[in-house]
């Protein structure tokens, strides 16, 4: 995956392969769906939404993936949904997690009634769009509730890419020549996702940064083995230090933020 940035509206801009249906099915195979769908813990999902609705509310994954967010959030009591656009995908969520509630469809145009849920996850599905979000915030808009929440994690152009950006080291977007068809996704300033939301009628509650290790080792040469070592280590105490260099980091290299949005 090769970045480019975009100085005129001050994002990153990852070309190298297209997020489409056919990408994402092949991405998310893996050699045990059981595992991947039921055993995922995904705690910062689920504190976030307790934190904000009552067990029993109706919240939807909208882009969900192999549809883990969503069962986590049906074993804690909510009546979860998942929607995404990789058919096959979804076949496979339905075998495996006939109890939760996931089907095909798609985040510009979705088939649930106005004001239908309480909450709304997107997680990491705006960026995909080369043509912008709003078509996206729109549908969020008109399936929340009034007083319901949305939110919302994307990867944002940190102070850390900043940096490197004003220093050259990412190629300038001007001398892109690959086709819109190998567009991947954008990583967006903080204040922009916040404005854009805003525009759409939410009313902006919290932002934090996230995952400081992984918008480190991303871009990073030299450190990145170590980095990446760091990363992928599954063992008890190396998890420990991952979750408080990110906590150190984040502000400054995070690979990600969550926002939180109230309609």
């Amino acid at each position: 995956m090769k970045k480019y940035f975009d100085s005129y509206h001050n994002r990153l801009v990852y070309y190298g392969q297209s997020a489409n249906p056919a990408y994402w099915d092949q991405h998310w195979k893996t050699d045990d769906y059981h595992k991947a769908i039921k055993n995922k813990r995904n705690t910062i999902i689920v504190k976030t939404t307790k934190a904000y609705l009552p067990v029993g509310a109706r919240v939807v994954d909208g882009g969900c993936g192999l549809g883990d967010k969503v069962y986590s959030l049906y074993n804690h009591g909510f009546e979860a949904y998942g929607v995404d656009f990789a058919k096959d995908t979804v076949k496979i969520i339905q075998t495996y997690a006939p109890e939760i509630h996931v089907s095909v469809g798609d985040v510009r145009k979705l088939h649930y009634p106005d004001n239908f849920f309480d909450g709304y996850w997107s997680l990491g599905v705006i960026e995909h769009f080369y043509d912008g979000f709003g078509d996206i915030v729109n549908e969020m808009y008109r399936v929340i509730r009034p007083g319901g929440f949305l939110f919302l994690t994307v990867p944002e152009m940190s102070v850390f890419r900043q940096y490197l950006a004003k220093k050259g080291k990412y190629p300038d977007m001007s001398c892109l020549k690959s086709e819109q068809s190998l567009f991947y996704q954008f990583a967006y300033p903080p204040n922009f996702v916040k404005n854009e939301i805003k525009q759409h009628g939410f009313k902006f509650l919290k932002y934090r940064p996230m995952e400081g290790v992984k918008g480190f080792k991303d871009e990073s040469i030299k450190l990145k083995p170590f980095f990446q070592w760091i990363y992928n280590h599954h063992s008890l105490p190396i998890k420990a230090v991952k979750r408080a260099l990110d906590i150190i980091m984040s502000p400054l290299t995070g690979h990600t933020g969550i926002y939180i949005f109230k309609k």
